[in-house]
């Protein structure tokens, strides 16, 4: 096995919990992968209010808690995160941004908004930085919408699974989106972008594991 010690990934949170943060699964099933593979894991985060606080026992919103993205995405880094306002592409090899909606409300305003959404301006920036500086980038799940939004004039080639609207959303915002099955992903070499659909397709954390695991491969492998 390929020797990635000498890496340094980024991995972009957005809170902690599918409905309002970052899916857990899938961000750490992200930093195992990255883990096995020997490379040094940078956790980051925006510093700023969550768009809202969902009750994930009821998926009912919390409408009088308040929370921040930072602070809740320290809980799956166990305190090792660095904000995200602090970190260029000059300091990482790659950039992997897990899903759950919060890659979608506090990363952008996807769940809002959809192709008119807007996208925090850190989160913008360094996808930008590491565009320009040739260095790869891995979208799960639902954050390749991200992807479309920052880098649509590249026309970038992306994956959510195959769900028409979303599907559709992308080729709006600029990219080109090609259906993939949980258990792979999509690599757009010219743009070093690698996505997989993770739960957008599901339906077990075993076969989630599959794609993600190949996602954080190819990444590794572009870096």
């Amino acid at each position: 096995m390929t020797d990635f010690s000498n890496k340094r990934v980024g991995v972009v949170l957005a809170g902690s919990g599918v409905f309002d943060g970052s899916e857990i699964h899938e961000a750490t099933i992200t930093l195992l992968e990255l883990d096995k593979a020997g490379a040094k894991i940078v956790c980051m985060a925006p510093n700023v209010p969550q768009a809202h606080v969902m009750d994930h026992s009821t998926s009912t919103e919390e409408s009088d808690e308040k929370r921040n993205v930072l602070v809740e995405s320290s809980r799956i880094a166990r305190g090792d995160i660095r904000d995200m306002k602090d970190v260029g592409a000059d300091e990482i090899d790659a950039l992997v941004f897990p899903g759950g909606f919060g890659a979608a409300k506090n990363l952008c305003t996807f769940a809002f908004d959809g192709v008119n959404c807007k996208v925090n301006s850190e989160v913008d920036r360094l996808i930008r930085e590491m565009h320009s500086a040739g260095k790869p980038q891995g979208f799960i799940c639902i954050a390749p919408v991200i992807a479309a939004k920052v880098l649509g004039s590249h026309q970038p080639e992306l994956t959510i699974g195959n769900d028409a609207g979303t599907a559709s959303a992308i080729e709006e915002m600029g990219g080109k989106h090609l259906d993939r099955p949980v258990d792979d992903c999509c690599v757009d070499h010219k743009n070093k972008i690698v996505t997989t659909p993770a739960y957008m397709l599901g339906p077990s954390i075993s076969e989630v594991a599959k794609g993600i695991g190949k996602c954080v491969r190819q990444v590794l492998d572009l870096a």
